[in-house]
């Protein structure tokens, strides 16, 4: 599971829609099975505790980004529960780190860069 820190435009079709479907069922255990079993202790589900108005504004610009390309989005997410901390400020990968692991993947991610 990873939900990434870089712009979610620089992200191929593939990690776009791909971060999407991991970040809600991350937003799934934040706000419904607490800290019980499966990923609850996942380093990338930990680092989202306390800040689920960050994680629902990642999924605002994945849907901004999404929408852009053309997909029609469905599944927002409830803006009730997002009522703490509103910046990500803890990383498993710096953005530059993020980035590299990115453009060793055989993907479309940042390809006019590559």
């Amino acid at each position: 599971m990873r939900i990434w820190d870089i712009n979610a435009k620089d992200l191929c079709r593939k990690h776009l829609l791909g971060e999407h479907r991991k970040l809600h069922g991350l937003w799934n255990i934040l706000t419904k099975h607490g800290d019980t079993g499966g990923y609850s202790n996942h380093p990338e589900t930990k680092r989202w505790v306390g800040k689920l108005s960050a994680l629902h504004a990642r999924h605002e610009m994945l849907v901004k980004e999404m929408t852009k390309r053309g997909y029609n989005h469905k599944s927002p997410l409830d803006k009730n529960l997002a009522k703490d901390t509103k910046k990500q400020d803890v990383f498993i990968n710096t953005i530059e780190e993020q980035k590299e692991i990115l453009h060793k993947k055989p993907c479309e991610c940042f390809i006019w860069e590559k």
